[in-house]
């Protein structure tokens, strides 16, 4: 297979912090990579690196002769002026030449030139482009085609560049965080876009759902090195615990060694200059692997929520709106002790508003809202905390508070840091030196530290590497409080929550028992189950019927003998079809594949969705003749 990508010996460094050193990898057409690594390890610059946009110390990067390559950035930016549609079109210059040249010479009227720019319409499949990139703009809830991107809210300019560079339909897509700013809707559409895309892909995101459905391979980087893993994400999780957990047996038996060896190197001093050369030298080296293999602490979080009483709060005929946009009507809620609340829905429906509220920072037009007493809130909001740029990280953590009180115990501001994974050197770093994701772990540590007993957490996951999401899960499991989570991660819903509000837009909430998963599995069955009521109503005409409805369905054209057949064997393939692509989804999350089979599983998934599509339709035809 044709390797689109060959990385060698590349290294990279910003001053005396090396992100990476001697790193090679290679990627073959049609692979999909996962890069997975904590934040501040230089994820985002290695895709840089690979996509242009970042110089780098030493190492090769080659590409496939005519590889087409499209990147989307964290976040990206459009020259100001540029609207919506433009921005997409830019970014697909030879389908928008020709689209442009094709609509001058139409105008024209020169028969020859006309000729020659449909002929280039042709070979560029760019017939139906402009409605191809409003289908997919639509999809991502960006619906305005007009208006300029300095309009734009950080979040659908985030959309925006990622319908662009679809659109480009690239040999290599480059994507640095796809699904931060999506809702669960846009990013279950995302998941079965890139199913059918024939395309190479590498990728970072921390929607562990999306990676074990979208990747069939995990490239991790760690201590400055990269690991390949070939499979999915929850093969990645057992494969590295299986890793460190080796690393620690041989880190325990090098210090072990080292331990004799450095006993050994301290008996008779005087005589060292005759002591076996080699032997000193296998000693220095023992050192090296034994500090070397251990393994890097962890995050942990001590659970320190203040006592909170048996009243927590209660909203009565709650109401708010922004002109014709409602966000609640008549809503009415009593919250209980420890409840573990998610909120989830499509944006745009109130989700940050509602929350807004509740903390007293956005009035309700009408209702009342009464909070215990006892409660002290912890609010992680989307926006995060603005911290002073030329601040040191350990100063920015002391001004809130010296000494931090953790699970009993009394810690130092430099200690409570250690806890969230910022060394005694990152510590003495300044602020504007952070990643983005490694500013988002400060702010959840400045929340955090003042003991709150209920947490209101705003898009957490947005930025956070998976290991401290994985951390704040356990933590958020145990915490001695009330939760409230708004997010679009479905993997951390499932962890966290104990049941959900969906803001289906209009003021209409509901609250559904379950964590995400549920809700998803319910949300299909009610519509299958309307599918099928749809269907049964379509048959079952009203007996009475009047005189010019009758004529219309005696007019009506009926199904011939072959159509019938053909709706019969449609009723037994769909859900044959159906099976076989669960199936073979459920084997694709089980890691037990090979990497060649995986590709080919994928394929067939990214065939079978084409085929229910295209059967689905023609059984909804058929159905209306029958």
């Amino acid at each position: 297979m044709a390797i689109d990508l060959q990385v060698e010996g590349l290294t990279k460094s910003f001053g005396a912090l090396t992100l990476f050193e001697n790193i090679s990898f290679s990627i073959e057409e049609r692979q999909r990579i996962g890069l997975i690594a904590r934040n501040g390890k230089g994820k985002s610059t290695l895709l840089k690196i690979v996509a242009g946009g970042e110089n780098y110390d030493s190492g090769s990067i080659v590409f496939r002769k005519d590889v087409k390559v499209g990147y989307l950035e964290q976040e990206p930016l459009f020259a100001p002026g540029t609207k919506v549609l433009d921005a997409c079109l830019q970014r697909n210059s030879d389908k928008a030449g020709a689209i442009s040249r094709y609509e001058r010479a139409l105008a024209s009227g020169d028969d020859r030139e006309l000729h020659d720019a449909m002929e280039e319409m042709e070979r560029l499949s760019a017939w139906d482009f402009e409605t191809k990139v409003k289908q997919v703009l639509s999809q991502l809830k960006i619906n305005d085609f007009e208006q300029r991107v300095e309009t734009l809210s950080g979040g659908q300019m985030k959309r925006v560049a990622l319908a662009s560079v679809l659109l480009e339909e690239p040999d290599l897509m480059i994507l640095d965080e796809p699904t931060n700013h999506l809702d669960m809707e846009m990013v279950e559409w995302l998941e079965e876009y890139l199913a059918r895309l024939n395309c190479s892909l590498l990728m970072v995101t921390h929607d562990r759902y999306f990676l074990d459905r979208v990747c069939n391979e995990i490239i991790e980087i760690d201590d400055n090195r990269i690991y390949r893993y070939k499979g999915n994400y929850s093969y990645f999780l057992r494969k590295r615990d299986e890793r460190l957990e080796n690393a620690e047996a041989e880190a325990a038996r090098a210090r072990n060694l080292m331990r004799k060896e450095l006993d050994w190197m301290r008996r008779q001093p005087q005589a060292r200059a005759t002591k076996a050369k080699y032997r000193i030298d296998a000693f220095y080296k023992l050192e090296e692997k034994a500090a070397a293999l251990r393994r890097e602490a962890s995050v942990t979080l001590g659970n320190n929520a203040r006592y909170i009483g048996k009243k927590i709060f209660e909203m009565r005929a709650l109401n708010k709106a922004f002109g014709d946009r409602v966000i609640t009507k008549d809503f009415y809620y009593n919250f209980a002790r420890y409840e573990k609340l998610g909120i989830v829905g499509n944006n745009g429906t109130g989700k940050s508003t509602f929350i807004k509220m509740l903390l007293g920072r956005v009035e309700q037009d009408s209702g009342t809202i009464e909070v215990g007493e006892t409660v002290k809130w912890g609010y992680y909001s989307q926006d995060g905390m603005q911290f002073d740029e030329s601040m040191k990280v350990i100063d920015a953590v002391k001004d809130i508070a010296e000494v931090i009180n953790v699970g009993g115990k009394s810690l130092t501001a430099s200690q409570f840091l250690q806890h969230f994974l910022f060394s005694p050197s990152k510590q003495h770093d300044f602020v504007y030196k952070l990643s983005g994701g490694e500013r988002r772990r400060l702010y959840l540590c400045t929340v955090l530290m003042s003991s709150p007993n209920f947490l209101v957490l705003d898009e957490p996951t947005n930025d956070l590497d998976i290991d401290t999401l994985q951390v704040l899960e356990e933590y958020l499991a145990d915490f001695k409080g009330c939760v409230i989570v708004v997010s679009h991660d479905r993997y951390f819903m499932d962890k966290v929550v104990d049941h959900i509000f969906v803001f289906r837009g209009g003021g209409d909430i509901k609250d559904f028992p379950g964590n995400y998963t549920d809700y998803r599995d319910w949300r299909e069955e009610e519509k299958a189950s309307a599918a099928k009521a749809t269907q049964s109503a379509s048959k079952s005409k009203p007996a009475a019927e009047t005189k010019e409805k009758r004529q219309q369905s005696n007019d009506k054209r009926k199904m011939t003998f072959k159509e019938k057949r053909e709706f019969e064997e449609l009723e037994k393939e769909i859900p044959m079809l159906e099976e076989e692509k669960k199936r073979l989804e459920e084997e694709m999350s089980s890691g037990t594949l090979d990497n060649d089979t995986l590709l080919k599983t994928s394929m067939r998934v990214a065939e079978l969705i084409d085929m229910l599509d295209e059967k689905g339709m023609r059984w909804l035809e058929l159905s209306e003749l029958a």
